[in-house]
This record gives C-alpha cells, structure tokens and sequence, in this order.
C-alpha cells in the first residue's frame, strides 16, 4: 500500500471532528513551509544585496 493510500485509509477511518484537526494540521505545516521559503529568500537577498543592485543597473 502506498503512503497515499494509507494516508486515506486513516483519515477515512478518523471522526469528522478528528478529519478537521488533520486538515487544519496540513494547512499549518503549508503555511510554515512558506514562512521557511519566505524567510530564505530574504535572507538570500539581504547577503547578496550589493550584487543584486549591480545585476539591476
């Protein structure tokens, strides 16, 4: 069974109340991947900050 399926299996298996918490749980986990990418990026643009402006003449 792939992890897919068995993701599934379980979350069919939950209450509905229980299957809330769970999507509320991946929109959270989305949410902090984001604000990691976000963060990165500034933190790329901040050290490379002089080079950019000489890219952006």
């Amino acid at each position: 069974m792939s992890l897919a399926q068995d993701l599934i299996r379980n979350f069919n298996e939950l209450s509905d109340d229980k299957k809330k918490e769970v999507i509320d749980f991946v929109e959270f986990l989305k949410v902090r991947s984001q604000k990691n990418l976000e963060q990165a990026m500034d933190e790329i643009i901040n050290d490379n900050k002089i080079a950019l402006e000489e890219l952006s003449k």
